[in-house]
């Protein structure tokens, strides 16, 4: 018995699986074993990408000598407080191939520019900044998230896997006030009213929540830079050289030197001197649209001057991407998202993509309602463009089991639905979401579950991910391409995508028998094609316009085999 079947049989996820005694006429060459299947080039596309996204803080301390800075010492609330994890430990991970085997081909972490340094307890339990979602300075990284030297190692490294970066970013607030964060100027923020979300106004000229203050992204008077930001580079030896590439960044664009505009400047550095991807953009509704527009404008224009001086560091020629999250968007709405008396289109404003909260909910429908659902929408009203779908996430406390009682029914749901998918760091090893003592989204949050990959139980489950998440990776025909069922029992379905000369084409079957079982394929692959089955690892050929495989599997993942 190998030994992913035997992982399999000990968590009981296929009941019995006494292994067989196969006698050389019973191992056919229809279902003889293969090690691989080599793969040409495969183009990468955004709408079809398969994300990790992780709270930098929580996924891996790749370096101890940083985990206190600025004497954040005092005690907080349960999981309120910094744990460890930066850069370095992210890259570690990296460079182990942790994210390959998954099949990941772009990482999303939470903010690492330099946060408040005081805690705040807004009735969630004392909490210092380890989200990264409150910033103090956006022109410096966090001590306790690394250095920027860190960062640059980071996208390094992720590139010559292939895997592409977004950086989280934040323009509509800074941080909170505490002892340590005085409140910025008047002319900067808004510190009231609180949002409440009854119409366009009250979710956008507002603060999201009490003692966070709002940038003022919808006004175009000039201000004068903060006191104390102008102290604070004085201290660090580096006042000169802000106020000089800010005078080069206002002459070039021309914008007025308005709030939203210094801000666009100091979060575009980032890539047009690292070669960031992408951006995953915080409380986009809470924003005048036009300033995401405007966003997107100058990240372009960073993205393409890296490329010319990096030239042999491109990857590809997509152009800079630019995901939002529009609290509570669901594909079924379309392009708008509704605030009750006003529509807006955040397409138009510079995102290609938007995070869908819907898919949560439609995991609970059977698998055919919600693949021919994405595909129908993503190749209809939607224009070609895209959303990344979740089923778990670091503020949404009503998560797809948040219990953990069906991985491999979430893994199937989330990396075999059309559009782009977002694994949150854990989804693949069922990190623990409910964790006593934690008020609020802190149960989310914990520290990644390294220490239980020992578990049989885990590990069955991360290889189920693995195969899923790399067959996904290598057929952009899963997430972008055009869906149809093949067979209703057992279930199978095709996936087809074309892009000028390329042709991507797959069938895969779920919820399929245990032992010998056949796959309808007749209308899509031909008598005499040879397919590879990538879960089993097994070589099949077409005859009578079906597979037929012996395995204890529910799965089957199919593609052209190789000669």
């Amino acid at each position: 018995m190998n030994r992913t079947l035997a992982l399999l049989c000990l968590v009981t996820l296929f009941g019995s699986c006494k292994p067989k005694q196969e006698t050389a006429e019973q191992v056919s060459l229809e279902t003889q074993p293969v090690t691989e299947s080599t793969q040409e080039m495969v183009p990468f596309r955004w709408d079809a990408a398969n994300v990790y996204f992780l709270l930098t803080d929580r996924f891996n301390n790749g370096n101890p000598d940083n985990d206190i800075n600025f004497d954040r010492v005092h005690e907080t609330g349960t999981l309120r407080g910094f744990m460890g994890g930066d850069l370095q430990g992210i890259t570690q991970k990296i460079e182990e191939g942790y994210f390959t085997d998954l099949g990941i081909n772009a990482i999303w972490f939470t903010p690492v520019v330099e946060q408040v340094h005081g805690d705040t307890d807004e009735g969630t339990g004392n909490t210092y900044a380890y989200h990264g979602y409150w910033a103090k300075d956006w022109t410096a990284l966090d001590p306790n998230f690394g250095t920027k030297k860190d960062l640059e190692t980071l996208v390094k490294k992720a590139h010559k896997k292939g895997i592409r970066i977004l950086m989280d970013v934040v323009l509509n607030h800074t941080g909170p006030v505490t002892e340590q964060d005085p409140v910025w100027p008047e002319e900067w923020v808004i510190t009231e009213p609180t949002c409440t979300f009854q119409s366009y106004e009250t979710t956008t000229a507002c603060t999201l929540v009490d003692n966070l203050p709002d940038i003022r992204t919808a006004e175009n008077g000039p201000v004068d830079l903060p006191d104390a930001l102008l102290a604070k580079w004085k201290r660090e030896g580096r006042l000169s050289m802000e106020l000089d590439e800010l005078q080069l960044f206002f002459d070039r664009t021309g914008y007025p030197r308005a709030p939203r505009f210094y801000i666009i400047k100091w979060l575009t550095d980032y890539v047009n001197e690292l070669g960031i991807d992408g951006f995953r953009v915080d409380t986009v509704k809470h924003v005048d649209e036009q300033a995401w527009a405007e966003l997107y404008k100058e990240a372009s224009y960073a993205f393409e001057n890296w490329k010319k001086k990096h030239q042999d560091e491109v990857l590809d020629e997509n152009p800079f991407f630019m995901v939002g999250e529009v609290y509570n968007y669901g594909i079924s709405g379309g392009r708008e998202f509704d605030f009750g008396d006003k529509k807006v289109d955040y397409f138009n404003f510079g995102f290609q993509s938007l995070i869908n909260f819907e898919l949560k909910t439609d995991a609970r429908k059977d698998y055919e309602q919600i693949f021919k659902k994405y595909s129908d929408l993503l190749h209809s009203e939607m224009g070609g463009i895209s959303v990344l779908n979740y089923l778990t996430s670091h503020d949404d406390g009503s998560p797809f089991d948040k219990e953990r009682k069906q991985p491999y029914h979430a893994a199937n749901v989330l990396l075999l639905t059309p559009g782009a998918s977002q694994v949150y760091y854990g989804d693949e090893t069922s990190r623990n979401l409910t964790i006593e003592g934690t008020e609020g989204d802190a149960t989310l949050r914990s520290f990644m579950n390294w220490e239980e990959l020992d578990s049989v139980n885990t590990k069955a489950i991360l290889t189920h991910w693995q195969k899923l998440g790399k067959f996904r990776s290598r057929h952009p025909a899963i997430g972008a391409g055009r869906h149809k069922r093949l067979a209703r029992k057992p279930y199978v379905f095709s996936r087809t995508y074309t892009d000028g000369e390329y042709r991507d084409k797959v069938v895969v079957g779920l919820d399929l028998p245990k032992g010998k079982k056949s796959l309808w394929v007749k209308g899509f692959f031909g008598d005499g094609t040879f397919l590879f089955d990538t879960y089993s690892e097994t070589r099949v050929e077409v005859k009578n316009g079906k597979v037929t495989l012996d395995n204890p599997y529910p799965v089957a993942l199919l593609e052209l085999a190789q000669p």
